[in-house]
Formats: C-alpha cells, sequence, structure tokens
C-alpha cells in the first residue's frame, strides 16, 4: 500500500458544554465550553496543572466528567457502559503519547499490528507498512524499537495510531521529549496528516511554538477555557 491510497474515517466533531471535574477538593475542570469541527487541528495550550489533560482524557473516554455534557461524534462518552466506552476507545479514538508507549521488545511492524490484533481484527501488515511508509518509517519496519531515536519513535507512534483508523486522533506534548529538528519535523508531519486524512486532531501542550502548528488554539488556564489564544 502506498501513501497516496490511504484512507481514513472522517473526523469527529467535539462538543462540550459546561464540563466540570473535581478530584477530591481540587476542581480541575471548570465550566469547560467549547465547539472543535470534524477534521480542526485544535491545539490547548496551558501551563503544567491548568487542566488541558484531563480534558483530554475525558475525550479519550478514559475519564467522566462530573457535571456537563462531552459528545465526540454521535456518541457521549461520559454516558456509555464500560463495554460500550471500551468499544469507543477502540475504535473512535487514538493517542500519541510523549513518551511514545511503545513495546521495545517488539519490532516496529509489531508495534502497529498488535493495537488491531488486540481488537479482535486482523491485522493488514500491507497497511500498516503503508502508514509507516507514510510516516518516512518503512525502512525501519523489521527493525528492534530499541534501535530508533526519539525522532523515529515518534513517528512510528504517530503511524500506530493512524493504523487504528480513528476519527479522533489526540496528541499528549507529542514533541515533549524531542530536540528542536525532531519537534518541527513531527509537528510538520502532523499538520500533513490533519490536512490529507480529515481526522479530527486536538493536540494539548505547553509550548506556545508546538501550539501555533493548529489551526487554532484554545488557552487553558486554571480549569477554564478561556477562547483562543
Amino acid at each position: 500500500m502506498s501513501a497516496s491510497t490511504i484512507s481514513s474515517p472522517p473526523g469527529a466533531n467535539i462538543t462540550a458544554e459546561t464540563i466540570s471535574k473535581t478530584y477530591g477538593s481540587y476542581e480541575v475542570l471548570r465550566g469547560v465550553s467549547c465547539e472543535i469541527a470534524a477534521g480542526e487541528f485544535e491545539a490547548i495550550k496551558g501551563a503544567s496543572g491548568s487542566g488541558k489533560t484531563t480534558f483530554q482524557n475525558l475525550m479519550a473516554g478514559l475519564d467522566t466528567a462530573d457535571t456537563g455534557v462531552l459528545r465526540v461524534g454521535d456518541a457521549e462518552p461520559g454516558r456509555l457502559s464500560m463495554d460500550a466506552l471500551a468499544d469507543y476507545r477502540r475504535r473512535l479514538v487514538a493517542m500519541i503519547f510523549q513518551d511514545f508507549n511503545l513495546l521495545p521488545t517488539l519490532s516496529v511492524i509489531e508495534n502497529l499490528t498488535l493495537p488491531v490484533l488486540l481488537r479482535g481484527e486482523d491485522a493488514d501488515e500491507d497497511q500498516a507498512r503503508g502508514y509507516l511508509d507514510r510516516v518516512g518509517m518503512l525502512g525501519h519496519a523489521d527493525s528492534s524499537v530499541r534501535t530508533l531515536s526519539g525522532g523515529e519513535m515518534q513517528r512510528v507512534a504517530i503511524a500506530r495510531a493512524l493504523n487504528l483508523k480513528p476519527r479522533l486522533l489526540l496528541a499528549d506534548e507529542p514533541t515533549g521529549s524531542l530536540d528542536s529538528r525532531n519537534t518541527s519535523e513531527v509537528l510538520g508531519l502532523l499538520q500533513e496528516i490533519n490536512r490529507d486524512s480529515g481526522v479530527t486532531l486536538v493536540m494539548v501542550t505547553h509550548s506556545a511554538d508546538a501550539a501555533k502548528s493548529a489551526g487554532r488554539i484554545l488557552q487553558m488556564q486554571d480549569g477554564r477555557l478561556l477562547g483562543n489564544a
């Protein structure tokens, strides 16, 4: 499969209405509301503790809000049963992490195919290699993850996420562990993927420079979404 033949499902629109979340006595999110259109590349910028990662975790279905409504596509992850929520996470959302979250004992191609197998589907190795080609890592398909640089591992992590064909791609500080050259390359790659595939991409970051790669920047401060940064 060549990069030009890769297809993805349409991006998911996101609507948050007065979302609040408290841990103990600490109110992490305070009445957060926003609209993210399908296919947008959105950056949520804020300092550590501002609530941006908690908000992203709600979109991922990893946590639930105390009050308010969150819709991702046609789903409301906070109101799904445990089985339906697991299906939501497997089929609608994929994540890219700061520390890559690759399995070092596996090869690059195995890191792409295993998540597909774990959700009960046959893994299409040609498709996986197509995504590796898309991110410039096809030549490393059979290499051990342990042999890769940080920038290469993040490219593999992006390919792994794309191989799940998500409608919502969430990136959690995806350049936080990279040097300036690799940061620029990974951000450019995310822009291309968003533009070419139409997947909705939401990146949380503390970096003003990284946020500039998005089509729109939302500022999170003390649990409140302040609008465009």
